[in-house]
């Protein structure tokens, strides 16, 4: 395990317990460089959706237990906020909670000539995702393959 992949899990097991008394969902921890800054990122979520005030309550008692075990090496800015509707589906109820909905895919590489797929997705597994097209027809995609997956908005 990475020493990014250790600083995420380890401030998932910190957050779950402070989430589960406020009813919020976690949606995912990310420890990322960007530029020379390193940001520890929380992104949380509630049916109805996250207010500022649900990130300050979170990003309070988090800091607090982070401090207190003190194991990221690194300084670092933390970071609490909802997933936003750019989420990607990264989990398993992720995927579950988006079956039936539309989604936007972007693959590494080109297939029949394009890299961007929208579509209804039919199913998945720990190794692919099935979309529904517009022509109805369906494709099958494996995980690997995708550099990501998230649910399709129109503006």
């Amino acid at each position: 395990m990475s020493k990014r992949e250790h600083y995420e899990q380890r401030t998932e097991d910190l957050l779950i317990p402070i989430l589960e008394t406020h009813g919020f969902e976690l949606v995912d921890v990310e420890y990322v460089k960007e530029g020379s800054t390193w940001y520890l990122r929380a992104y949380i979520d509630k049916p109805g959706g996250i207010a500022i005030n649900d990130c300050e309550v979170v990003s309070r008692s988090l800091s607090d237990v982070l401090d207190e075990k003190d194991f990221i090496e690194d300084s670092y800015i933390l970071e609490v906020s909802s997933p936003g509707l750019g989420r990607p589906l990264k989990k398993e109820r992720d995927f579950e909670r988006s079956l039936g909905k539309e989604v936007d895919i972007r693959t590494y590489r080109m297939i029949d000539r394009q890299k961007d797929f929208t579509g209804t997705l039919e199913s998945y597994d720990k190794d692919s995702v099935t979309i529904r097209c517009e022509d109805e027809s369906s494709m099958t995609f494996d995980k690997k393959d995708i550099a990501l997956i998230r649910l399709a908005f129109d503006f």
